[in-house]
């Protein structure tokens, strides 16, 4: 996703918790053409973090335009079996760090009734899956969350920030190694690449819910 908003000539500011997996991801931004590249480390689950390092952001780079919550974990545990400890890592990075986004970029937005928040959440947050049971909370938290604010900056008259929600099926990356689907040709595992184009058309035309594939707009309506 980097890379296709860096193709735009955008302003990036990168955070991760994994230093040289940002570095290299940098890299390729700038490779793509992105105007400026900034990188911190931040563990987005701690909210003291987030306050700090936008802070810095906003010192050294200026107010956030476009903010795109993008962290995620997984425990592919059952309920039962899954650690208490990992079932609070787990909203914490998937839900509890979009309050901690938000409540730092989003002052500037509203001062200046413009941009962009984009939710990367998952048809999870739509649509319970055995198994998932602490990933699907933390998505459906997600998705909620997105949408309560969306609906608060629209009343208050704030219509010039946007909303994006993105709720994907699964997609073939490391958190979901090994995943299969029963109907691959209703529910395809998608390629990221795609995703990352389908959300940045997302964004750039302000769409409000991005459900892929299109068949999840069917089974969320039919729940």
């Amino acid at each position: 996703m980097a890379q296709e908003f860096a193709a735009l000539g955008t302003v990036l500011v990168l955070w991760d918790i994994n230093q040289e997996g940002m570095k290299e991801t940098a890299q390729l931004a700038k490779q793509s053409g992105a105007s400026r590249v900034h990188y911190y480390l931040c563990d987005c689950s701690d909210k003291n973090e987030v306050y700090r390092v936008a802070d810095q952001v906003k010192r050294e780079v200026g107010d956030v335009s476009i903010l795109v919550n993008n962290a995620g974990i997984v425990t592919g545990k059952k309920f039962m079996d899954a650690p208490d400890s990992l079932i609070e890592k787990t909203m914490e990075v998937n839900t509890m760090a979009h309050f901690w986004t938000y409540k730092a970029f989003l002052p500037a937005m509203i001062a200046n009734n413009h941009g962009h928040l984009v939710s990367i959440a998952s048809s999870a947050g739509l649509i319970g899956v055995n198994g998932l049971a602490d990933y699907c909370a933390s998505k459906f938290g997600a998705v909620g969350f997105a949408e309560s604010v969306g609906l608060e900056l629209l009343a208050t008259g704030k219509d010039g920030i946007k909303t994006t929600i993105v709720c994907p099926y699964f997609i073939n990356t490391g958190m979901f190694d090994g995943c299969q689907t029963k109907w691959p040709t209703l529910l395809p595992i998608l390629n990221p690449d795609y995703v990352a184009k389908k959300i940045i058309h997302g964004v750039l035309t302000d769409q409000v819910y991005l459900l892929l594939p299109k068949s999840i707009y069917l089974i969320a309506a039919l729940k």
